[in-house]
């Protein structure tokens, strides 16, 4: 099919690349040339299979990745209603995943390794167990996964279990062709690897991040599009005779469970400052964070802002630091000036700078 000049070949699967010779071919033995590479592969799916996990290879033990993996979880939820569910993971799918399962009446126990996850969970009846992991797991004689199996010791009844425990680049078609870093592969600020013509973006591109000087491999849909746009463009350019700026990208991340809805912009490193209105009774709580990094704000997290308020907390994780570098203890005390930006609703944020 092609359309607008684009040609859209459905159901062939890339199984080997050759960048000297500029050729693909496919599982069914057909050859494709090229004189320009982009390389858009994504991730794969992390499954506790890979790590050997006791009885990982249960029925009703899911995961979330493509079309085919939401009508399985589907179809088990319809299998299990009103059941117990267990979700391996606090990042987006297991946020994300633990909220659609608890609005459809599930009994919803959250397990992952890290301290912290969003408190306000807790008072929407989802049992959140923390600091441990999944070792193993029971089934009865179907196959049917019954339990999980902590590395606490305890165990965890379970009708569904849905996992979500990362991705991993899918970059072994080019391994030893192309220059590697971060765990993807590296281009430069145009997304061009170290093959010339040959361009990688999204999940499997560490490509300089300009912001923080220094390479970085993002895994969101914001720097998916972001830097196939930059690609193209840069792409474009050259077969101009042209240039085109250097990709400057600032993280964005975004999410929504049951009411909670979240942005943050920017790195979550150095010092943490809590501010707002997190009471979990308030009608229409507001509240967030923000890092401080040697002397600057590189990260601002912000619940239930409007609009406006999201695109405020951009600037602020994108603004440089005023006033220098910060003063050694040899020198005298630091010197902090104070600067409040309002929001609305009476929020303030309060941004540090030296």
């Amino acid at each position: 099919m092609v359309e607008k000049g684009i040609e859209l070949i459905l159901s062939t699967e890339i199984v080997k690349a050759d960048l000297a010779s500029k050729t693909l071919t496919s599982s069914a033995d057909a050859t494709f040339t090229y004189e320009t590479l982009l390389i858009a592969t994504g991730s794969s799916v992390i499954k506790l299979t890979d790590f050997g996990v006791q009885g990982a290879e249960a029925n009703n033990i899911l995961y979330l990745r493509d079309i085919e993996d939401a009508d399985k979880l589907v179809a088990a939820m319809q299998a299990k209603k009103d059941g117990n569910a267990v979700v391996v993971g606090g990042g987006y799918i297991g946020l994300e995943l633990s909220a659609a399962l608890k609005i459809n009446n599930f009994d919803v126990t959250m397990v992952y390794p890290e301290p912290w996850c969003m408190p306000r969970l807790f008072n929407k009846g989802i049992h959140i167990v923390k600091g441990t992991v999944a070792v193993g797991f029971d089934a009865d004689a179907n196959g049917d996964v019954t339990a999980v199996k902590l590395k606490n010791g305890n165990v965890l009844e379970a009708d569904i279990v849905i996992v979500g425990v990362g991705g991993r680049p899918l970059t072994h078609l080019f391994k030893g062709q192309v220059a590697e870093e971060k765990g993807g592969i590296k281009t430069d600020a145009f997304f061009e690897t170290s093959v010339p013509g040959v361009y990688a973006v999204a999940d499997v591109a560490a490509f300089p991040m300009k912001l923080y000087n220094e390479m970085r491999r993002v895994e969101h849909v914001d720097h998916a599009r972001k830097s196939a746009e930059q690609a193209v463009k840069a792409i474009k350019a050259k077969e101009a005779g042209e240039s085109v700026p250097e990709y400057d990208y600032l993280p964005y991340f975004y999410s929504r469970s049951f009411d909670i809805s979240w942005q943050f912009y920017g790195d979550n490193v150095g010092d943490d400052v809590l501010f707002g209105d997190n009471d979990p009774t308030a009608a229409k709580p507001k509240f967030g964070s923000y890092w401080i990094k040697d002397g600057k704000v590189v990260g601002v997290f912000l619940e239930g802002g409007s609009a406006e308020e999201n695109q405020a907390i951009a600037k602020v994780a994108r603004a440089p630091a005023a006033g220098g570098r910060r003063r050694g203890s040899q020198e005298g005390r630091t010197r902090l000036r104070c600067q409040s930006l309002n929001f609305s609703m009476h929020t303030h944020f309060i941004l540090w700078t030296l």
